[in-house]
């Protein structure tokens, strides 16, 4: 898959569960905070949206754990993102590092509330199209 951008992050030993792996909770923060970095390398300030009364909600997640990160380990989280119909559709999947084993696939569709209606957004379409 051709990717529309990535960056690195780091396992934090707190993330992770008894059985020494993060917890699978854990892998939604760095999905979100993946989708927040790239609307930033785009323009898009998500809490200056919000402000302008535009907000993105996840409307659907489908994920699939691969092979778990440990603590400390290093992993690349890359996205791709498309829109059908009034969903951006995010295709994220993460990488651990250095052997880039998949670790989790996911797919999350996104919609936008302008002023609370579910409506699209120009500046989102500028921003991820």
């Amino acid at each position: 898959m051709e990717y529309d951008f990535e960056t690195r992050m780091e396992v934090r030993d707190y993330e992770c569960d008894i059985e020494g792996i993060v917890n699978n909770a854990n892998y939604l923060h760095y999905l979100e905070h993946t989708r927040h970095l790239f609307l930033k390398s785009r323009n898009l300030s998500f809490a200056e949206m919000h402000r302008k009364g535009v907000d993105a909600v996840v409307a659907r997640m489908n994920l699939q754990y691969k092979v778990p990160l440990r603590c400390d380990d290093e992993f690349v989280s890359r996205l791709s993102v498309s829109k059908e119909g009034i969903r951006y559709v995010f295709r994220q999947d993460i990488y651990r590092l250095p052997d880039e084993k998949l670790c989790v696939k996911a797919v999350v569709e996104l919609v936008c509330l302008v002023e609370g209606r579910l409506s699209n957004s120009e500046d989102y379409d500028r921003a991820l199209l």
